[in-house]
């Protein structure tokens, strides 16, 4: 243990805002911080969530595993006790990783009191092993109660005060506060220190602070793709729900849109103030920095806002890595598939700690090293449940059989993206011909060959917390984490 780890996650940040290179030329948002970092570090240009919305995204985010294994599905699933995660594997490394924000893990159940157990009051649980130094959970109680040291009305409560930032200086946003949090902190540290920076911006209500919700017109990018005519029975669903259906009146998808984008540059100079925080106390040459999200946003695509669906947009998420000792592949980009699954890994290589047995994903280390791993996945992945929406609430309520069948998975390769239902259906577009995802894809053949590379990586990564492991002689092959560190 001999680095400082910065672990930023900033939510619901699309993709494709962010840019480093020529790219910049069609994308214009002003993200100068993550631009200078990138040219430190590496871009992950195809880097994918495994799942939406916040909730199910973090789970595979934090524990390394697919959906399908950690089956967190929705916000307010019970994260299951018994998986490793990122805090943990940091604790046992040696750090105290101190968290800022939220994580939206839920408590397991099985270790409540019962009921009357607080932490079934809310979803916005804080995933064990992080030590919570700025709760931005639930009210957000904090950041209100500094407003009020500023002679700010916060009566109205924190999603009108959410929504109202662009009313506001900059100074005062949740952002700059849980920034100024961290910046307080990071003056009394001395050892090695680990600190997980997780942004609520560019998250909904839309509405930047102060000048940031002025800077963009709202149609500086393409304009949004239009929904098809033949759309699945989904898609027609959530157009119907006031949540995901984005506006129809163009001024106010402008607006939106306009919002959004600020949201994203105020987060990049929240970012550059801590960077240059790191760099006037000594600590940028011996701190590993990871940016990334949950999830992305579908900005007006498809007719829909947030991050519900199996289109690309609503997955694909930046990923910028900077170890300063790993120099190799300083400023350079890696266009391979990359997923969240890889980056507790990734962090167990990066610090020397064993990688969890349950983790699904790949370290991305060779490609910091400038190295081409051996093998490689060719297609990304990610998961889409809904069944939460049709969930019994009565009290005590008999399990539904059919809540199996309201997910989808998708697989999306360099040329071609299938959506397989749970339900037997699927979709399969060719994003050569049609990358807008509107044409459904007739090749029988080619219908045939995804689905049975989807078939084979289900497979493949079925959950295999003791596989690789039989019990006799005392034990061979390879000892779960999972069980060494709790004997």
């Amino acid at each position: 243990m001999n680095k400082n780890i910065l672990f930023v996650t900033v939510d619901q940040f699309r993709g494709e805002c962010f840019v480093s290179g020529d790219e910049q030329k069609s994308w214009p948002i002003k993200t100068p911080a993550l631009a200078s970092l990138a040219k430190q570090g590496m871009h992950f240009t195809r880097h994918y969530s495994q799942a939406s919305p916040c909730a199910p995204g973090r789970a595979s985010l934090y524990t390394g595993m697919y959906q399908m294994n950690h089956r967190v599905v929705a916000n307010g699933t019970p994260l299951d006790h018994s998986f490793d995660n990122l805090a943990l594997v940091l604790r046992r490394s040696g750090y105290e990783p101190a968290l800022f924000g939220y994580t939206d893990q839920s408590v397991d159940p099985r270790v409540t009191t019962g009921p009357d157990d607080p932490r079934l009051e809310t979803y916005e649980g804080v995933l064990p092993g992080f030590d919570c130094i700025l709760n931005l959970t639930r009210g957000h109680e904090p950041w209100l109660s500094w407003l009020e040291s500023f002679d700010v009305d916060t009566s109205r409560g924190v999603i009108s005060m959410l929504a109202t930032e662009h009313k506001r200086p900059a100074h005062l946003s949740v952002s700059s506060f849980m920034t100024n949090e961290f910046l307080d902190w990071h003056k009394n540290q001395e050892n090695p220190w680990c600190a997980h920076l997780s942004y609520l911006r560019p998250h909904p209500p839309y509405s930047a602070a102060g000048d940031f919700s002025t800077m963009y017109v709202g149609d500086e990018l393409p304009q949004p793709i239009e929904v098809g005519e033949d759309i699945h029975p989904l898609h027609q669903a959530l157009l119907g729900i006031e949540s995901a259906a984005a506006p129809s009146e163009h001024e106010k998808l402008r607006r939106l849109r306009s919002q959004y984008f600020g949201m994203i540059s105020e987060i990049d100079a929240q970012l550059g103030r801590a960077f240059e925080a790191l760099k006037e106390r000594g600590d940028w040459d011996n701190t590993i920095v990871i940016v990334t999200s949950d999830h992305g946003e579908m900005l007006g695509d498809h007719g829909l806002k947030e991050k519900m669906g199996y289109w690309d947009q609503a997955f694909h998420v930046p990923c910028i890595i900077r170890d300063p000792e790993l120099q190799a592949a300083q400023g350079t980009k890696v266009e391979q598939f990359t997923e969240n699954i890889d980056l507790l890994p990734t962090v167990c290589e990066l610090i020397g700690a064993e990688t969890p047995h349950q983790c699904d994903g790949y370290s991305l280390v060779p490609f910091l090293n400038s190295e081409s791993p051996a093998r490689w996945r060719t297609a990304a992945t990610w998961e889409f449940d809904w069944s939460a929406f049709f969930i019994d609430s009565t009290p005590g309520a008999s399990w539904n059989r059919r809540l199996t069948a309201m997910s989808l998975v998708t697989l999306r390769t360099d040329t071609h993206a299938l959506v397989q239902m749970a339900d037997g259906t699927s979709m399969c577009f060719d994003l050569a011909t049609d990358p807008h995802w509107k044409t459904k894809e007739t090749n029988t053949d080619m219908v045939l060959k995804l689905s049975q590379e989807l078939h084979a990586w289900r497979m493949q990564h079925n959950r295999h917390g003791f596989t690789g492991f039989l019990v006799e002689d005392g034990g061979v092959g390879r000892w779960p984490i999972e069980v060494a560190w709790r004997s």
